[in-house]
């Protein structure tokens, strides 16, 4: 799946909102090494930049597109291509960031207890994921893809990696010294009425979809998707539309 960091940007604000949130729960402490799974155009990298100012950060993406944006972005900060689901560190590190990436893996049973085994003693790993499949936006565009004439091409898009808070506690606890799971609803603000909650999944949930699509099926997607939305997501007096965005975090931190 392929990525654009200007879309992913144009609501950056709201994106930021939550890893700020999520790093400001790190525990303070001497971070000499830090990285950025999945760290996108650089926005979640800044803001884990600011926080531990001496640390060696690395952040690391899949998308060369993204990585032109964090290196515009942040010049005199180290970013490398990778796969979160084959990296590797080449010593452990203090902190590991994870905003809004690790959904998009699998085998999170595997994944989780891998990342944290990547963490020095007192390490800390901080995991920020969109918990919202069961939101209009996504119920939505699941039954206009299973329903519409691009039925067998959109069968094979598959659903981000979700468990309960409930089995994320399970599955660290044994791993950890101290953890910490909590999940928010940001009510997110969207001038333009549905077509701006459009635009926003465009750089998210729809892609997807969208890249199976041929030029005129893409048209028709998203003109359906956009009536569907219209009704789902009222906007207010003003044609703003109040969009509900529920998050899942943890932060753990490792045996010392």
């Amino acid at each position: 799946m392929t990525w654009s960091a200007q879309q992913y940007l144009n609501f950056e604000q709201e994106r930021t909102r939550p890893v700020r949130d999520l790093v400001a729960a790190i525990p303070k402490r001497d971070v000499r090494i830090a990285v950025d799974l999945g760290c996108g155009p650089g926005n979640s990298t800044e803001v884990l930049a600011q926080r531990f100012p001496t640390a060696s950060i690395t952040g690391t993406d899949n998308s060369n597109d993204m990585l032109i944006a964090a290196r515009q972005r942040l010049p005199h900060m180290h970013f490398e291509l990778s796969d979160i689901a084959t990296w590797r560190p080449t010593q452990l590190v203090d902190v590991i960031l994870a905003n809004a990436s690790l959904q998009w893996l699998p085998n999170h049973t595997q994944l989780y207890p891998r990342l944290i085994n990547q963490l020095a003693p007192g390490g800390c790993l901080a995991i920020q994921t969109p918990d919202n499949l069961e939101e209009p936006a996504h119920t939505l565009v699941r039954e206009l893809a299973a329903n519409g004439p691009w039925a067998k091409k959109t069968a094979k898009v598959q659903l981000p990696a979700r468990h309960q808070a409930r089995d994320y506690y399970e599955l660290l606890q044994p791993h950890c010294s101290t953890l910490d799971v909590w999940r928010t609803t940001y009510f997110h603000p969207l001038a333009g009425g549905a077509a701006a909650v459009i635009e926003w999944f465009k750089g998210s949930a729809l892609r997807p979809y969208l890249e199976l699509l041929e030029e005129s099926e893409k048209t028709e997607f998203l003109q359906r998707y956009l009536a569907a939305v219209t009704l789902a997501y009222p906007a207010l007096a003003d044609g703003t539309v109040l969009l509900p965005f529920p998050r899942l975090f943890i932060v753990a931190t490792s045996r010392s």
